[in-house]
């Protein structure tokens, strides 16, 4: 391992090409100011139902797990991805796609409920390769191992047909070493509060990009350590809200900005900016959506697996009307389940009372 007691991160050239110019200082903490007040917001917040919370990760995991595959050529769409999810125990992936998706799906399940464990680290990184691998034939020279070979980052398009080169990264003797000074390094940056923790772990994830430290998969685990470091640093709607989905719908600004930001790489006028604000952007879009979420926008996250069905199966009549009666017979909820679904939506302005007592009726506001 590298000998932290011997580098001056202070000159480190990860540190160094930090120094924003002034034009982008601005504009990068106006941007991480948004970002962090709703990272305030939805600590405090006591609106969102622990089983919503449950239901907005595996939704999440689901749609995840499909645009980090997608982006590297996957050819599976979410529902299959989901079909996939509920039969993960069974293990038997016919094709390379479920193969790969399998593995992300189990990585990024693992990596929301247990990223307080998992440390920052060459060890963790390495394993965290293998394991997202591990169902992968093609993959089982390689997996958890650095590369042996060159390679190149490769934009690709939907199809998976490769359409351009990005960038040419470090070559495989200097990978390790390249590699403890980057972990070694966000160590010493997240001890010292060197830079606000955005724009160290943007850092962090185009240094680990430009390395291209595997053979493959180096996206896919990117994006893996991109949702840990986040939750790490108190982002906690990082797992209600995809950043891979964010990515995947601006495919090309991404590509543009690493291979931007890649052009000064290791030369004397390193510039991040590109890469920066890309991140940034994203992450911005991500803490968007979950104030629209916050805020009711999107009103369903707030409901119980009950209420949820209820207001579904509402809204889907022709009228949109019903009886506690009719509701009790379709859904098969006992009398007083109904009625505290009932009042719950009428509480939150969702349902209109219509009538008196044995003529009451409801009906779904849009």
């Amino acid at each position: 391992m590298s000998d932290v007691s011997k580098m001056d991160w202070q000159k480190f050239r990860l540190t160094t090409r930090l120094r924003l110019k002034p034009a982008i200082v601005e504009l990068v903490y106006s941007m991480i100011a948004e970002i962090d007040a709703v990272k305030t917001s939805w600590k405090l917040t006591d609106k969102l139902l622990p089983q919503t919370i449950e239901r907005l990760t595996h939704s999440v995991i689901v749609t995840s797990t499909g645009s980090s595959n997608r982006i590297e050529g996957n050819r599976l769409n979410d529902a299959e991805i989901e079909t996939l999810y509920k039969k993960l125990r069974i293990r038997k992936f016919r094709t390379r796609d479920e193969q790969e998706v399998a593995g992300y799906l189990e990585m990024l399940e693992l990596v929301f409920a247990s990223y307080r464990d998992i440390p920052v680290k060459e060890s963790s990184i390495l394993q965290l390769h293998r394991d997202m691998l591990k169902h992968s034939d093609k993959d089982a020279r390689h997996k958890g191992h650095y590369k042996f070979r060159s390679n190149r980052v490769e934009a690709k398009d939907r199809r998976g047909k490769m359409v351009g080169i990005i960038f040419d990264p470090t070559p495989p003797h200097l990978v390790q070493k390249e590699m403890q000074e980057l972990v070694d390094w966000y160590d010493w940056a997240v001890a010292s509060n060197a830079k606000h923790p955005l724009i160290l772990i943007a850092n962090f994830v185009f240094e680990y990009l430009a390395i291209h430290p595997f053979q493959d998969g180096n996206g896919r685990t990117s994006r893996l350590l991109s949702n840990l470091m986040l939750l790490q640093q108190g982002y906690d709607f990082a797992s209600v809200v995809s950043h891979e989905r964010l990515i995947e719908e601006n495919k090309a600004d991404y590509y543009l900005a690493l291979n931007k930001t890649q052009k000064t790489w290791k030369t004397r006028k390193e510039d991040l900016p590109e890469w920066l604000l890309f991140f940034l952007r994203i992450m911005q879009a991500q803490a968007r959506q979950a104030v629209k979420i916050l805020e009711g926008d999107h009103f369903e996250y707030l409901l119980s697996e009950k209420q949820l069905e209820l207001w579904r199966w509402a809204t889907g009549l022709p009228n949109r009307e019903f009886t506690r009666k009719s509701a009790m017979t379709a859904l098969r909820r006992p009398a007083r389940t109904t009625e505290s679904i009932i009042k719950k939506l009428l509480d939150m302005k969702k349902l209109a009372r219509l009538g008196e007592g044995r003529a009451t009726r409801y009906k779904t506001m849009q």
